[in-house]
């Protein structure tokens, strides 16, 4: 008569039943049900991944002169010429989306992207020619007012080349990306709101 192995039977009905327990487990995580808030916290988590960010060297140029009475005063010129590195970010504000939950469909809406920080490396700085005019001397003033101007043509230099499209876009994949993840089978990802460009407001 054969013996029977209690010892391997117990242990074989265990594994069958934890693995059991496993994929419910996993097809029950699948099926959750998310409320908005929950949605909302997982996307504004992600905020740094929606960021675009593009690279720039350029020249700065200046030039100005004393006046009077809206003529020129001679001997009074004075200019300079920087070289510079810097960059610009762009992306969506997520803590600005709004989410509506309605079963296994979702949607978001997001303000429009925007221009987050537009930045000249003070560090790369390197100065290629400037007056010594002891009549109307370069001052602190002066590299402030044209690193300024120099940011602005930056800025609007990006969004010409589309640096918002690219933040929206990567906004949109990304949230995709998570609300799939989560198990919504209909997505909607909408931008809302309209954008003030700077020097606009």
């Amino acid at each position: 008569m054969k013996r029977t192995n209690y010892s391997a039977l117990i242990f074989f009905i265990t594994t069958v039943v934890l693995a059991v327990m496993l994929i419910q487990t996993k097809r029950a995580e699948r099926k959750a049900i998310y409320d908005s808030t929950t949605v909302l916290n997982k996307i504004v988590f992600v905020q740094e991944l929606t960021l675009v960010r593009y690279n720039y060297a350029g020249v700065i140029s200046f030039k100005d002169y004393m006046t009077i009475m809206n003529f020129q005063v001679p001997l009074t010129e004075k200019f300079f010429l920087l070289k510079y590195n810097g960059y610009i970010k762009a992306g969506v504000n997520l803590k600005g989306a709004t989410v509506k939950v309605d079963g296994k469909s979702v949607v978001v809406q997001l303000p429009k992207a925007q221009i987050f920080e537009t930045v000249i490396d003070e560090k790369s700085i390197r100065v290629y020619d400037e007056s010594m005019n002891a009549f109307n001397p370069i001052s602190i003033n002066d590299y402030n007012k044209a690193i300024l101007k120099e940011k602005l043509t930056m800025t609007k230099s990006a969004v010409n080349q589309g640096i918002l499209d690219d933040a929206s876009r990567q906004a949109h994949l990304i949230i995709t990306s998570i609300l799939t993840e989560m198990g919504y089978e209909k997505i909607q990802v909408v931008d809302v709101k309209s954008l003030i460009l700077p020097g606009k407001e």
